[in-house]
Order: structure tokens, then sequence, then C-alpha cells
């Protein structure tokens, strides 16, 4: 599914979280998408909630901004560790990330 057929389709509600068990650090997320993720002092990526706030907890999630959904599957895409994973809030499918269908 292309990021065009997501948005086109109703703009599904996404959400996206990264497994930091296989981040390497890079802080390609960062450059791609700043509003969604954050390293920090560990030197892994993480995502941030809607208020900006470091969401630490392990396979915690965030919705994805539809004018910023682009810019994180990019992420996902150019994701070293291949960790960052989006998926369909409705039905927790993923669509885009390792595990992508």
């Amino acid at each position: 599914m292309t990021v065009q057929e997501l948005a086109g389709a109703g703009g599904e509600a996404l959400e996206v979280w990264i497994d930091q068990d296989l981040c390497t650090g890079d802080g390609i997320c960062v450059q791609y998408a700043p509003e969604v993720f954050e390293l920090d002092i560990d030197g892994l990526a993480y995502v941030k909630s809607p208020g900006d706030e470091l969401l630490q907890a392990p396979g915690a999630t965030t919705p994805v901004p539809l004018p910023l959904l682009t810019d994180v599957v990019d992420s996902a895409k150019e994701c070293p560790g291949d960790c960052i994973h989006v998926r369909r809030v409705s039905d927790r499918v993923e669509v885009f990330g390792p595990d992508a269908e």
C-alpha cells in the first residue's frame, strides 16, 4: 500500500512505534520527523506523544499526524535498524516497517 492510497482511503488512523532492541541510534528518523521521533540520552530513538512528551515504555505508540505521514513512512523505509513500525489503529496491521504485509 502506498502513502497516497492510505491518505486517500479516508485518512486511515495510523500509529507508530519503535523497537528499541533493534534501534541503532543513527537518528535518521529524527531527521525526517522530529515532531514524532526523538533520541534520548541512552542514544536510542523513541516516539513522542502529541504533547511532545518522550514515550519510553517498551512498545509505546503515538498517532501519525496525516501531514507527517510521508516523513514517518520514509523514516521506516530508511531506518538501518529496521525498527520503526507503522500500523493501522483499527486492526493493528502493520502497513509500513519490517513486519508489513
